[in-house]
């Protein structure tokens, strides 16, 4: 495999982890509605992100799995139930803060990556990669300004409340 093709299966990997922690913290905070919607509307881009990667990647020789990782819906059913037993108290808070900086850390390795992989592109002059790329990156830019939203609204309640 090429160094390009490393890299789209680097990336694809980090696009389906990051749906799957999206959806993930949506679950686990099912109480928190905007959290629980929009976590699962921004994992759906992720998703579609492992999809394009998977198409683009035939072209190196990649065999990527289009779907990415299916979440286990048991699991899923029951840290939404967890979420909803535990409710608003203080520790949940706390878990919502760290879920979010995890989110914020990955959506900034996957935008990284997706600058890379332009840049790759741009080089080489395979234009459908760098389409996939310029259609990819802004959706991934707003995951990580979303994330950083929420980490600035809560981060000062969860850390200072009793």
């Amino acid at each position: 495999m090429n160094k390009v093709g490393l890299a789209i299966r680097e990336l694809h990997r980090s696009e389906s982890d990051l749906a799957d922690q999206l959806m993930q913290i949506s679950d686990r905070h099912k109480v928190d509605h905007e959290i629980f919607y929009v976590a699962r509307d921004i994992a759906r881009w992720s998703a579609q992100h492992v999809d394009e990667l998977a198409r683009v990647g035939k072209d190196y020789d990649l065999d990527l799995d289009a779907d990415g990782k299916d979440d286990n819906w048991i699991v899923a059913t029951l840290r939404q139930k967890g979420s909803e037993l535990m409710g608003r108290h203080h520790a949940p808070s706390l878990l919502l803060l760290r879920d979010l900086r995890e989110v914020h850390r990955m959506a900034a390795g996957v935008s990284l990556d997706w600058e890379i992989l332009a840049q790759t592109a741009q080089a080489m002059a395979d234009r459908e990669l760098l389409s996939t790329a310029k259609r990819c990156h802004p959706q991934t830019l707003r995951q990580l300004h979303w994330a950083n939203a929420k980490l600035k609204e809560i981060s000062a309640q969860a850390l200072v409340t009793d």
